[in-house]
């Protein structure tokens, strides 16, 4: 293995991301279930997501359109993509993973090899930190990586289950690294963490492989296929987990948090964000929001933020940028980036 000294650093070289064209608006979602426009935004932000239309939108389908843009953006082709990092909650199928079927439809065909992460809302930092050691160490020059959910299509669309119901949005985002062109830049350090003794606090529980006959316990109990959320706990270490792992993210590499030129959560509820904003003293223009238009898409809200934040100008050559997120698991994780 090679020494510290003589590892490289990886750097984002294209951003990419896709959303469904369905937009469902709070007021859509009065229709189905006892909630309202204003209980909504007061407890979330949100004020409407995108939901995938069957036959149209799968989650290696909308991952690989991600992909097609982030590649354009970095001035390659599928078949340079030497590796697939696939976060996601809700593959196709049960097996295979969604990795190799977006190898699949984008047409590769150098039998690249495909990792499939679930983490959850942490995903994509896990998954963008797995991608940084490859290119560190040598072994890979171009890295894609992708998360991509659709939520949609498992939720309890009932006043029963619409606490958890209204928060989310499908879509996908994508992100090629390859290793830095420029001293100093690139991703300077990841952060990964985990406390599995709240597992059960943000659970979709069904279908469990330790059942006996999992499809006929399932058929009786379809309530544990629904996500549950303890949300005043998940609020509780959130709000303390976010700052702990962005400062971590900035001691490690000798900066305060007035250094951030952007920070990019992910996007689990507007009040978290603004709660995290106001403990590290960042103003409104260092922090990138887009779950009023997305709602929580899980392993995808940080890269369609990152994508749409570098569409805006909101990320120039130079600026430190930080991706933080806290999630199912529990997990959390930080990523800190000289652009």
């Amino acid at each position: 293995m090679a020494s510290p000294t003589t590892l490289r650093r990886a750097e984002i070289a294209g951003v990419g991301h896709y959303v469904p064209d369905r937009v469902v608006k709070n007021a859509d979602l009065e229709e189905m279930m006892a909630t309202s426009d204003a209980w909504i935004q007061e407890r979330t932000g949100i004020q409407e997501r995108r939901w995938f239309e069957e036959g149209k939108d799968t989650t290696a389908g909308m991952g690989a359109e991600a992909s097609r843009r982030a590649l354009a953006a970095a001035g390659l082709q599928p078949d340079d993509v030497q590796l697939i990092v696939f976060a996601t909650l809700s593959p196709d199928y049960f097996f295979p993973g969604s990795g190799v079927l977006m190898q699949r439809e984008l047409g590769m065909t150098n039998n690249c090899p495909a990792l499939d992460v679930r983490n959850q809302c942490s995903g994509f930092i896990y998954a963008l930190s797995v991608a940084d050691q490859f290119i560190r160490t040598g072994m890979y020059d171009n890295v894609l990586v992708v998360g991509s959910e659709i939520h949609s299509s498992g939720l309890d669309k009932s006043t029963r289950g619409r606490a958890v119901s209204v928060i989310f949005g499908d879509g996908a985002g994508a992100v090629v690294l390859r290793p830095s062109s420029q001293e100093g830049h690139g991703i300077l350090s990841t952060h990964l963490h985990a406390q599995g003794e709240f597992a059960e606090e943000l659970i979709v529980k069904e279908p469990g492989a330790n059942r006996d006959n999992r499809t006929d316990y399932v058929a009786d109990n379809r309530e544990g296929m629904y996500p549950y959320m303890n949300g005043q706990n998940v609020f509780k270490h959130a709000v303390v987990r976010f700052p702990q792992v962005i400062k971590e993210a900035l001691d490690q590499n000798g900066h305060q948090p007035q250094d951030i030129d952007l920070l990019i959560p992910h996007q689990a509820n507007l009040r978290i964000t603004q709660y995290v904003q106001q403990k590290i003293g960042l103003g409104d223009d260092k922090v990138f929001s887009n779950i009023q238009r997305y709602g929580n898409t899980t392993a995808a809200s940080i890269p369609i933020a990152l994508s749409e934040a570098v569409q805006e100008g909101r990320v120039k050559r130079g600026d430190l940028v930080c991706l933080a997120a806290f999630g199912s698991g529990f997990t959390w994780a930080s990523a800190l980036i000289k652009w």
